[in-house]
C-alpha cells in the first residue's frame, strides 16, 4: 500500500504586503504592553493546527481560511508552524516591508506544498455543438471544434458548454476506473431554434433538458412601481485587475464562470424601496442617526441609508409580492454585469473608458442624482459606476487564483462586499469596475444603495 506524507515538505510565501484599504488594525484594535497600538497580520494559510512566534500580542484567531496576528509595531520577522511542515521564517523586509505599523493590516499568504499522490484518471469524449462553443471542465476551459478528448481523474466533475447565442448547457458526471464516458450536447439557440448536427454514439451518455429562450429584459411593477430587469446571458471572464492602480483586494485576476441571470437595469430606486418597506430615505437616515443630513430625495433618486440586513428584508418581501426569487447579486455577477458581459468592450468603467460619460463621482457631483441620468453600458445598464455604492451578498475575501463556476463567497466574514463606487468617492481609485470594498452588514452610508438580481 503507497502512503504519501507531509512531513519535511516545504511552505513558501507568495506574498506579504499592506492592505490600506482594509482597517481591521484600526476598528478591532490591539495594545501592545505599553498601550501602543499593534500591526494586524492576516496569515492566509486554509489548514488548522498553525503556530506563530514572533512578537505577538494575545491570542491568534482563525477566521474562515485567515489567522489574526497582532503583532507589536516595529516587528519584522513571523515563524509560521505546523506539525506536517517545516517551520517557515518569514522576514518582512525580504518583501519591502522594513518593519510593520500600528493600525496597519497586512496579508501574508502562506502556499501549500504539492504532494506526489498518484491520481487515477479516465477518458472523457466530448461532442458537442455548436463547434464554436467553449467547454468548461471543473470551472477549467476547453476548446476543440466540437469534439475533445480528456483524461481526467476518477470522481465526480461539473461540466458546462457554453457559445454566445446559445442556451449554456451544465451539469455533472461521474467517471469511474472500469469505463470511459462521452458527453454530447447540442445546444439551443436563444431563439429557441435547435441546431441541427449529426448524432455521435455515446458509449455512457450524459443527457440535459434545455431550457427554452427567455427575454432580454422583464418589467415588474409592485404597489405602482415599475422596475426593470435585464437578462445577462451567462460566460467565463477574467474577474479582478492588474493594473498599476489595482491594489491588493484586486488581484489576482482569476478565471469565473457564470451561468445565465438578471440584473437591475438600475439601482434601486426610493420610490421601489418605499412601495416595498413603508419607509422613505429620511426615515432610513433617522434610524441611523437623527443629525444625519439628505444627499438628494425623490422617487427616482437611488435608495440610501440601507443596511446589508434590511437589504436582506427588502428581496424577500419583494419576491413575495411578485412571485419571483430576487436578491442581491454577487460580486461575480455584479463585475461581470458592470463590464458589459458577452459584450463588453473592455472599458475601466461601466460603459466607457471616461468616467464622466456614464457616473456621478467627486469630481461632478456633491450628492446622489436620479438614476438613468448617465449613460448606460453595454448591456443597457446604468450607475454601476458612481451614483451609490451597490451591497453584494458575497462576504468579503481575498480573492484566490483558483477559477471558479458561480462563486458565491466564503461562508463567513466580517464585512459584505460593495461594488461601483458612489458620488463622494475619488474616480481613479473607487469607480473602476474592480474596485472592492467591504462593509459591516449593520452599517448604513449616504453613498451605499442596492441593485436587485434575479
Amino acid at each position: 500500500m503507497a502512503a504519501v506524507s507531509l512531513q519535511a515538505q516545504k511552505l513558501t510565501v507568495e506574498k506579504m504586503e499592506a492592505d490600506p484599504m482594509d482597517l481591521t488594525a484600526s476598528t478591532q484594535p490591539r495594545l501592545d504592553k505599553n498601550g501602543n497600538p499593534c500591526a494586524l497580520v492576516k496569515v492566509l494559510f486554509p489548514t488548522v493546527g498553525v503556530t506563530f512566534e514572533g512578537n505577538v500580542l494575545g491570542d491568534v484567531a482563525f477566521k474562515a481560511g485567515e489567522y489574526w496576528v497582532y503583532m507589536s509595531e516595529g516587528s519584522y520577522m513571523l515563524n509560521v508552524k505546523h506539525p506536517n511542515f517545516y517551520p517557515l521564517m518569514v522576514n518582512f523586509r525580504d518583501y519591502d516591508i522594513k518593519k510593520v505599523e500600528g493600525k496597519v493590516t497586512y496579508v501574508l499568504t502562506i502556499g501549500m506544498p504539492q504532494t506526489n499522490a498518484v491520481e487515477k484518471k479516465q477518458k472523457l469524449t466530448v461532442n458537442y455543438s455548436p463547434t464554436s462553443a467553449i467547454v468548461m471542465i471543473d470551472s477549467k476551459p476547453h476548446q476543440g471544434n466540437g469534439h475533445l478528448e480528456l483524461e481526467l481523474p476518477v470522481g465526480s466533475h461539473d461540466y458546462q458548454i457554453i457559445a454566445m447565442g446559445y442556451v449554456t448547457a451544465e451539469g455533472s458526471l461521474k467517471l469511474n476506473e472500469d469505463a470511459p464516458k462521452t458527453i454530447t450536447e447540442h445546444l439551443v439557440a436563444t431563439s429557441g431554434e435547435k441546431v441541427n448536427t449529426e448524432s455521435v454514439a455515446q458509449q455512457q451518455s450524459v443527457s440535459t433538458t434545455l431550457p427554452q429562450s427567455v427575454p432580454d429584459r422583464e418589467t415588474f411593477t409592485v404597489n405602482g412601481v415599475s422596475f426593470t430587469m435585464v437578462r445577462v446571458e451567462g460566460g467565463t471572464f477574467m474577474m479582478g485587475s492588474n493594473e498599476r492602480k489595482a491594489d491588493s483586494k484586486e488581484k489576482p485576476v482569476h478565471q469565473v464562470t457564470l451561468s445565465t441571470y438578471y440584473i437591475g437595469e438600475t439601482e434601486v430606486t426610493q420610490a421601489l424601496w418605499e412601495a416595498v418597506m413603508g419607509t422613505t430615505v429620511s426615515q432610513q437616515g433617522y434610524k441611523g442617526n437623527p443629525s444625519w443630513s439628505m444627499y438628494g430625495e425623490g422617487p427616482n433618486y437611488p435608495m440610501y441609508y440601507i443596511s446589508w440586513d434590511e437589504c436582506q428584508t427588502f428581496v424577500q418581501k419583494l419576491s413575495q409580492l411578485t412571485g419571483k426569487q430576487f436578491r442581491l447579486p454577487t460580486e461575480a455577477e455584479w463585475e461581470y454585469a458592470a463590464r458589459g458581459g458577452q459584450k463588453s468592450r473592455g472599458y475601466k468603467y461601466a460603459g466607457s473608458k471616461k468616467l464622466d460619460d456614464v457616473a456621478w463621482h467627486w469630481d461632478n457631483s456633491v450628492h446622489t442624482h436620479p438614476v438613468a441620468m448617465k449613460q448606460a453600458n453595454e448591456l443597457g445598464l446604468y450607475d454601476m459606476s458612481g451614483n451609490v455604492w451597490e451591497w453584494c451578498q458575497d462576504w468579503f475575501d481575498l480573492y484566490s487564483n483558483r477559477a471558479e463556476t458561480n462563486p458565491k463567497g466564503p461562508s463567513r466574514g466580517t464585512y459584505r462586499v460593495t461594488r461601483g463606487g458612489g458620488w463622494s468617492y475619488i474616480q481613479w481609485m473607487d469607480c473602476r469596475l474592480s474596485n472592492r470594498g467591504g462593509i459591516f452588514p449593520s452599517n448604513r452610508d449616504s453613498d451605499l444603495g442596492l441593485r436587485l438580481a434575479l
